[in-house]
């Protein structure tokens, strides 16, 4: 019984076949009337029609699935564009870094050469902490400390000019108290014009850290906005000051002739960014130096 079935498939096969390439052979061989053709208009003709049908019908779903595909393409693009900015941002965001710190060390080489200062008895230092309240005490934390050389008291300047004085050392950091600080004392110098100018203590203002005043002045001192404040070195023959004399401290912003005269001070503004510093230089003793004491009332 099974036998007899693969025949006949296999005899309705090949008469498919058969007829196949009969119609196949007549049909490039007929001329474009012949009745084929005809046939195959018709059919075209019939089916046309429900095949436009069928393609608006499912134009949506195929739009839906062309949404799917562009979407899934569009979101693989968006988070490769997503990786490339954030590399091209930290590129950028480097380069910036690095300018800056380059500035910042060509001000600081210009600085020593302009005042003459020794490059062996400098330590270039980076900043890595700094105090979270300036109101009251205003300080950085460095990374260098006295395994380099490092000593409480060193003189601390950057690029544009003094920034303050080393009050705490540990082996590889130290603490750097700035000249904005409530406790800092600074002889200072404003050049008014006059052979030595104008002797005076340089210490914050209650409230505005970086509103510093030179205070102790003669009343009629000739001292205008302007004027540039650099450290006095030692004004005392008693004590000696922690800074080396001529280091640029900052420029006067108010000469009130009356706050002059009535309190002997005038106000200076620094010439350091001591908000924005990445580096710093301190200033050790040469071998065999002594150490020095701060300038005070």
């Amino acid at each position: 019984m099974y036998d007899k079935q693969v025949r006949r498939r296999r005899a309705v096969l090949a008469l498919l076949v058969a007829v196949s390439l009969i119609l196949l052979t007549a049909y490039f061989g007929e001329s474009a009337g012949s009745p084929l053709h005809a046939v195959q208009r018709g059919v075209i003709q019939v089916l046309s029609p429900v095949q436009e049908g069928a393609s608006r019908a499912l134009k949506p779903v195929r739009d839906l699935f062309g949404w799917f595909g562009d979407t899934l393409h569009a979101r693989t693009e968006r988070d490769q564009l997503k990786k490339q900015r954030d590399a091209l941002l930290k590129q950028v965001i480097g380069y910036q870094v690095a300018l800056q710190q380059n500035e910042q060390m060509r001000s600081v080489l210009a600085l020593d050469q302009s005042h003459g200062i020794d490059p062996s008895n400098e330590r270039t230092a980076r900043i890595v902490a700094r105090s979270p309240d300036n109101l009251f005490r205003d300080t950085i934390k460095v990374d260098l400390g006295s395994d380099e050389g490092v000593r409480v008291g060193q003189p601390v300047i950057a690029g544009t000019g003094l920034v303050g004085h080393v009050s705490f050392v540990a082996p590889s950091t130290s603490i750097v108290t700035l000249i904005t600080d409530q406790s800092s004392t600074v002889s200072a110098r404003v050049l008014d014009g006059a052979t030595r100018g104008e002797l005076g203590l340089l210490k914050p203002s209650v409230g505005d850290p970086l509103d510093l005043l030179v205070q102790q002045l003669s009343p009629d001192a000739p001292i205008r906005v302007g004027d540039p404040v650099v450290t006095a070195g030692s004004i005392s023959s008693s004590l000696e000051s922690l800074y080396p004399p001529d280091i640029p401290i900052g420029q006067v912003t108010k000469a009130d002739p009356q706050e002059l005269h009535d309190s002997q001070q005038v106000h200076v503004s620094p010439y350091a960014d001591l908000r924005h510093l990445d580096f710093v230089q301190i200033l050790v003793a040469p071998p065999g130096a002594g150490a020095q004491r701060a300038q005070v009332p």
